[in-house]
């Protein structure tokens, strides 16, 4: 099925998901996305009561890719192997020749009260990788868990922002050094 044959809500998400990640959530208005998701604005409206409803289920959306990928990166693999997989999946993200950073960071940065759900869906995603890092910190008998997780967690973030100006490689041999040396084994 192609773009132009899905279901109308798909066809919104789709186009909002693109134009979101390559221009910036505010900078792409809502005459925008129906002319290029090839709907009505009550079609838009009907599904998504709210730009930021779209904004809300284009993260949400995200972060189910993001949970897929990194929970078959680590299936069957011993906690130091997964954690390493699971930072894997976030050096291969800065791979693309369309990289432009952190879908999250990228939204965060454009909503600053934490009390939005754009946030919310932002923190949910955040804590269920915090929760990922920490589970295999704690597997491999790191005597502060909670701590090692919080640094990948800032480690990933600068590495899906320095994707941006370092090369590929380079973010991906950071965040396999980073495993190696905070887990010797």
């Amino acid at each position: 099925m192609t773009t132009a044959d899905a279901h109308p809500k798909d066809r919104l998400l789709a186009t909002a998901s693109r134009l979101f990640y390559a221009e910036g959530i505010h900078a792409v208005g809502v005459e925008r996305l129906v002319s290029e998701a090839a709907v009505t604005r009550a079609t838009f409206y009907r599904h998504y009561p709210t730009k930021d409803d779209l904004v809300a289920a284009y993260l949400a959306e995200t972060s189910r890719q993001i949970r897929a990928a990194v929970d078959a990166a680590r299936a069957g693999k011993p906690p130091r192997e997964a954690l390493a997989a699971a930072l894997a999946v976030v050096g291969d993200a800065t791979c693309g020749e369309d990289f432009r950073g952190c879908q999250f960071l990228n939204a965060a940065a454009e909503y600053p009260d934490p009390a939005h759900q754009v946030r919310q869906v932002i923190d949910d995603h955040r804590r269920w990788f915090f929760e990922v890092l920490r589970t295999e910190a704690a597997a491999l008998g790191h005597p502060e868990p909670n701590h090692a997780a919080r640094v990948l967690v800032l480690l990933r973030d600068g590495a899906l922002h320095g994707g941006e100006l370092d090369d590929a490689e380079t973010v991906r041999a950071t965040l396999r050094r980073a495993v190696e040396e905070f887990f010797p084994a």
